[in-house]
């Protein structure tokens, strides 16, 4: 018998307001998989979920008046997602630079350790990506950047 599908304890739903083109410009730019689709009988999308390593995101539809992609509201967005990658963070916005994904911050080592970009998609949403390229204290971390750290782990 085959052992029922756990989903990650967290996960994120993204709305737009073309949800199929989004699935297939997520997997395309960004290299994520999709887990399932669900759709009605007129063929349009109930539900969906995509994977990227341990975690997943649901891609919508607006379908209520309190959900909205950030191009039905001129572009604001009131949250960002962000991915953490194993390998090949450069390597990964040149894909999403090569599938129309506007670059919002270019690949850059930060402070704390990691390597960052920022993208928008199609629709506005803005993800960004990063990837742990050299350990970091908490120490290092506060001289170099200036700002006192909590709970540093």
């Amino acid at each position: 018998m085959n052992e029922p599908y756990q989903r990650p304890s967290l996960g994120s739903a993204v709305f737009y307001k073309d949800p199929f083109a989004a699935l297939d410009w997520l997997e395309k730019a960004f290299g994520f998989e999709r887990q399932f689709v669900v759709t009605d009988n007129e063929g349009r999308l109930g539900h969906s979920e995509m994977r990227f390593g341990d975690g997943y995101v649901m891609v919508c539809s607006a379908w209520s008046d309190d959900q909205a992609s950030p191009s039905d509201v001129g572009g604001k967005n009131t949250q960002a997602i962000h991915v953490q990658l194993r390998e090949g963070l450069d390597e990964h916005c040149a894909r999403a630079r090569a599938a129309g994904a506007v670059i919002t911050r270019e690949p850059a080592d930060q402070f704390y350790g990691d390597r960052v970009y920022a993208a928008r998609d199609p629709e506005g949403h803005v993800w960004s990506f990063g990837q742990t390229v050299r350990a970091v204290s908490r120490e290092e971390a506060e001289q170099s950047s200036g700002l006192k750290i909590d709970g540093w782990v």
